[in-house]
């Protein structure tokens, strides 16, 4: 005896549940085309306990980012290894924080700085001296244990 096929009711349930997968497919294509947005760096905002700027260091700031033609930009304040006493500061001008980064609005300035370097920089002050000897920005760190005589680098 020959199979005439599946009986009215089994094809109906199977054309059921085809069209609850293609329904719930179709959905989850739609949620993840619309998850997929352009990625923006995700950040942290921190307070001026983590640093601070001075009125003069923020002045210095600004005009950088602006003949850098950047008047949105942000100052990254980095701790690296190196220098006279192991640790130095690292300063650069940049378009907008980074993923992770912690930023910290003091002065007018956007100032930004990593979780590894936020452990080293957290109570400290940047400021900026206008003189030929001596002068640049100095960094007033109460974490620093002891720092070299030229200044540029310190231990914590």
């Amino acid at each position: 005896m020959r199979n005439a096929g599946p009986s009215p009711v089994n094809c109906a349930q199977h054309q059921l549940t085809l069209d609850f997968l293609t329904v719930s497919f179709a959905a989850m294509i739609a949620a993840s085309a619309n998850s997929q947005k352009p990625a923006q760096p995700t950040f942290r905002v921190g307070d001026e306990r983590l640093i601070k700027v001075t009125p003069s260091a923020a002045e210095k700031v600004t005009s950088l980012l602006t003949r850098q033609g950047r008047p949105q930009g942000v100052l990254r304040v980095a701790v690296i290894g190196g220098g006279c006493s192991g640790l130095q500061y690292k300063m650069d001008l940049q378009d907008q924080p980074a993923n992770r980064d912690i930023l910290v609005e003091s002065s007018g300035v956007k100032v930004v700085v990593d979780p590894k370097s936020a452990l080293y920089v957290t109570g400290s002050e940047l400021d900026y001296v206008d003189a030929l000897q001596e002068g640049g920005f100095k960094v007033k760190n109460p974490n620093a244990a002891t720092s070299c005589s030229c200044g540029e680098s310190f231990s914590a």
